[in-house]
């Protein structure tokens, strides 16, 4: 019986010594655990503002059971990264979605909420962590860059996160999404802006809605939603971007 024992003990001291599992993750991030996640892969990344003030009540929200909404990352507006969820578990943050056809962003995407208000520029601080971010998910998930997209971009007419304060052209320029600048090349006769749009990936049951996304994110400077030539030719142009 002693012996048993003695080998019982000695088992639990073991298994009391015995590593945790390491989470799959950021280096550069705290760990801020939030519950709400379900086992996935993931082969896209998904920009959010939080539309709050404070990271505390952001991170408050993010955590909650009741409210059920979560997302991978938080970066706050001193460049403070938090990392709720781990990277191989699905977060609750896309909602209903759609990008090329695909319905359940959350169980395809990382998503990565930065703390802002939706009516305020992001201070550099937090674009240098998002990018620094970026890079060490695109560097182990081998992410395309066509597959950094907005909120707005995978649920247009119900989101309008990162807003229009996001430099996308920045993050397009350190290898993160898409980005044509001027003079476009004409599309060729016939061009189908809708048909464009699906192409490149917005869900199109709602024209004006996927309109207005693909303007918030590559002509936030224009605040008519709708398509005009100079539009029609950018968007030719990220097809053809997207294709090489």
């Amino acid at each position: 019986m002693r012996t048993l024992t003695g080998a019982l003990c000695v088992l639990c001291l073991l298994a009391g010594c015995a590593p945790v599992a390491p989470r799959l993750g950021s280096a550069m991030a705290e760990w801020a655990p939030s519950p709400n996640f379900e086992p996935r892969r993931a082969n896209y990344v998904i920009l959010h503002h939080t539309g709050s003030d404070r990271l505390e009540r952001a991170l408050t929200t993010l955590t909650s059971p009741a409210r059920g909404v979560s997302s991978h990352y938080l970066i706050g507006r001193d460049g403070r990264v938090l990392q709720l969820v781990d990277e191989s578990q699905r977060a609750w943050h896309a909602g209903a979605s759609w990008w090329g056809g695909q319905t359940d962003m959350n169980s395809a995407s990382i998503g990565i909420e930065l703390d802002n208000n939706g009516f305020e520029p992001f201070p550099p601080a937090q674009i240098d962590a998002l990018l620094a971010l970026l890079a060490d998910i695109q560097a182990r998930h081998r992410i395309p860059r066509a597959n950094f997209l907005a909120h707005s971009d995978v649920a247009p007419g119900r989101k309008a996160d990162p807003s229009v304060f996001f430099p996308w052209r920045r993050l397009a320029a350190a290898g993160f999404g898409l980005w044509c600048e001027p003079p476009f090349t004409p599309p060729p006769e016939g061009f189908d802006a809708m048909l464009g749009l699906a192409a490149l990936g917005y869900d199109t049951r709602q024209p004006e809605a996927a309109s207005a996304a693909f303007k918030r994110r590559f002509a936030p400077d224009d605040p008519d939603p709708r398509l005009n030539d100079t539009d029609r030719a950018r968007l030719f142009c990220l097809l053809q971007r997207r294709a090489d």
